[in-house]
């Protein structure tokens, strides 16, 4: 798939006032700090769309770009770590919850992971623990690939997808990406585009 037009239409501080309109969304989410702007900005072909930041949890509001006019790309906060207080921090959580307990659009979530990290992060883990709780359908992006190494690369993955095991019967595919060298955009874009049927 390709992407001719990229639209962004509002931010929203909750799930209440999200586009009603039924139109496919798939949401990017990710612990703060692993690339999630700069990922975006690589799909969509638009440097400047998501604001990049060397603050972790800049973003705080659900942002949505309307992509062929026809889909939704949904610009999450980050869990985990963020340098806001503790109340904010708390109603990021909530607000994340909402949008997944009842956001009847969503048609999937990609689960941003940071390559480099190594042994698994215990946040991400117990967020995807999370995610299948409330049974949100998800697929994995190992970002930053170009970081590290292949042999690192593929061992860091290997650690993670072992250490999902432990819970989960039936691993969640995955993809590997890298902003710098825009790695992994099309084999994303295209399967975008298969489960809309562009």
């Amino acid at each position: 798939m390709d992407i001719n037009s990229t639209e962004f239409i509002a931010s929203h501080p909750n799930t209440a006032s999200c586009p009603k309109e039924e139109k496919h969304e798939f949401a990017f989410i990710g612990r703060s700090n692993v690339g999630k702007s700069s990922l975006i900005n690589m799909l969509t072909g638009k440097k400047g769309l998501a604001k990049v930041s060397q603050t972790p949890g800049k973003t705080q509001l659900i942002n949505f770009f309307l992509i062929n006019k026809f889909w939704y790309l949904v610009d999450l906060p980050g869990y985990g770590y963020a340098k806001v207080s503790k109340t904010k921090q708390k109603g990021l959580a909530r607000l994340l919850n909402d949008y997944f307990s009842n956001r009847t659009q969503l048609t999937l979530a990609f689960v941003l992971i940071d390559s480099n990290i190594n042994p698994p992060s215990k946040v991400d883990l117990a967020f995807l623990d999370e995610m299948g709780n409330l049974a949100v359908p998800y697929v994995l992006i190992f970002t930053k690939s170009d970081k590290i190494g292949k042999v690192t690369l593929d061992r860091n993955i290997d650690a993670f997808m072992s250490e999902m095991s432990k819970n989960w019967d039936t691993l969640p595919q995955y993809f590997i990406s890298s902003s710098e060298r825009r790695t992994g955009r099309q084999e994303i874009l295209d399967f975008i585009g298969q489960i809309i049927g562009q």
